[in-house]
C-alpha cells in the first residue's frame, strides 16, 4: 500500500469515512473480505471511543511488512481523558456507561494484536494489527 491514510475523527460521520478507508485498505492489500469487514468492524469500534469518551482524535491506516509478513496497521490516538485501568477495558466481561463497552475488547477479538498506551489526563493511543494469511487463532494458513 505504501501511503497511509489519515481520517480526523470528531462525529459518527467521520467513523464512516474512517470504517471504509480502512475496509478498502485492507481489500487493496489483499486482504479477504471478512478481513477486511473485521478490520472495518474494529475502526468503527475505536472511532466510536473516540468521539465519545475524548471527542475528537485521528486514526491512521497503513500497510506493513514485518519479518517477511504483510499486514495492516490501525492506530488511533486522542487528548481525551485517558483510561485509568487498561487491563479492565480489555476484558471481554467490561462494560460502559456509555453503551455497549465492547469498543476495546470487541477490536481485541476482532484483530491479532492489539496495543493500549494511556495516561489518564493526556489520552490514549491504541494500535492495532491484522496479518495476511493467519487464521483467527494466529496459526498460518496452509501452513506446517
Amino acid at each position: 500500500m505504501g501511503d497511509e491514510i489519515r481520517v480526523r475523527i470528531a462525529s459518527d460521520a467521520d467513523t464512516v469515512t474512517a470504517r471504509q478507508a480502512g475496509r478498502d485498505a485492507a481489500l487493496r492489500l489483499g486482504f479477504s473480505r471478512t478481513d477486511a469487514t473485521f478490520i472495518a468492524t474494529a475502526i468503527s469500534e475505536i472511532a466510536r471511543n473516540i468521539t465519545v469518551h475524548a471527542g475528537e482524535g485521528e486514526i491512521t491506516v497503513a500497510g506493513f511488512s514485518e519479518e517477511g509478513r504483510k499486514g495492516l496497521v490501525v492506530i488511533a490516538s486522542d487528548e481525551g481523558p485517558g483510561i485509568h485501568d487498561v487491563p479492565a477495558v480489555l476484558r471481554d466481561d467490561y462494560y460502559s456507561e456509555f453503551g455497549l463497552g465492547m469498543g476495546l475488547w470487541g477490536a481485541k477479538r476482532l484483530m491479532d494484536e492489539i496495543e493500549v498506551s494511556s495516561e489518564p489526563g493526556k489520552g490514549t493511543t491504541v494500535t492495532m494489527k491484522k496479518w495476511m494469511g493467519f487464521d483467527e487463532v494466529g496459526s498460518m494458513l496452509g501452513g506446517e
